[in-house]
């Protein structure tokens, strides 16, 4: 019997999620990626495969905070990036992660922000 640790059985999901789901230049896909120290949050154009917008917790744009109440603000700041590129939709690809606390933050701020997924 063979072990599966849990950062393989994450991208097992993630795979089984990508599948079905993909953006495009008006339906742009939020990725969302977690790790212990920093969140980070793009969206993709699946067709031109090209990263639209991109917002994390680290480098300049960061906004320092690791938990959830920076996870709603890297949500708002990416909202806000996304209306000035042109991105009217969004597919939610939460990156075989758990719908719940930080992931679920980044996507109620997007959803406040006006955007339907």
């Amino acid at each position: 019997m063979k072990i599966v640790d849990r950062k393989e059985s994450r991208v097992r999901r993630h795979a089984r999620v990508r599948k079905q789901i993909s953006g495009t230049a008006d339906r742009a896909r939020l990725c969302v990626m977690v790790s212990n120290k920093h969140i980070y949050a793009q969206l993709v154009d699946d067709e031109k495969a090209a990263t639209l917008a991109s917002v994390s917790s680290s480098g300049k744009d960061g906004v320092g905070k690791k938990n959830a109440e920076g996870a709603r603000m890297i949500g708002q700041r990416l909202a806000e990036i996304a209306k000035k590129v042109g991105v009217k939709d969004i597919v939610f690809d939460r990156g075989g992660y758990k719908y719940h606390g930080r992931v679920k933050a980044i996507a109620d701020a997007v959803r406040e922000a006006g955007f339907k997924f």
